[in-house]
């Protein structure tokens, strides 16, 4: 089980440590039959665990839940071992795939966690019309994956293992750039 003051906890962390802005990228778990999720417009700085919304797993978002809220039920409802997801707007794992091509990490880490990250392309005003149903699906294959030139999405068995997944991810694509600037990739 995620608690509300787990997921409060890691999302503060997101914006501690530049994966999000103040107010970008969500955050949600599941307690049995009940997904916790940020509220839109959700400031990092300040968000609480008492903010957290209750959206049912087999329903619909609550008024006030994150506009990804559907996406993260897509997500559950597609892969019942996921018991949460983070939504980061990680600057070098974006930047490094508005290309569209799938990012393959260049460290002995990356390629141990993940030797491909699929990137998806959905244009930008139908973003909340169509990344829900290629989102969940991708994560049904993949543990992450990056919505071009918007984020990255990363489920997990435990909160920890989909935050790992999305500092893992952005190291690695951080590491590309500097290795990229540097004349070696």
């Amino acid at each position: 089980m995620v608690t509300r003051h787990d997921l409060a906890t890691y999302y503060h962390w997101l914006r501690q440590y530049g994966y999000n802005d103040s107010h970008s990228g969500n955050i949600s778990g599941r307690d049995g039959q009940t997904m916790w999720i940020t509220p839109t417009g959700a400031c990092a700085d300040l968000l609480e665990a008492k903010d957290f919304m209750a959206c049912p797993l087999d329903g619909e978002p609550v008024a006030g839940a994150s506009g990804d809220a559907n996406l993260h039920l897509a997500v559950y409802r597609q892969n019942p071992t996921a018991q949460a997801i983070v939504h980061s707007h990680c600057p070098h794992a974006v930047g490094l795939t508005l290309n569209g091509e799938d990012f393959v990490p260049p460290d002995f880490e990356g390629q141990l966690y993940f030797p491909k990250v699929p990137v998806i392309s959905v244009a930008y005003n139908l973003y909340f019309e169509q990344a829900a149903d290629q989102v969940a699906a991708t994560l049904a294959e993949y543990p992450i994956c990056i919505v071009r030139g918007h984020g990255v999405y990363a489920w997990g068995e435990t909160l920890n293992l989909a935050y790992k997944w999305t500092c893992s991810l952005e190291l690695s694509a951080k590491t590309a750039a500097v290795a990229r600037q540097a004349g070696v990739l």
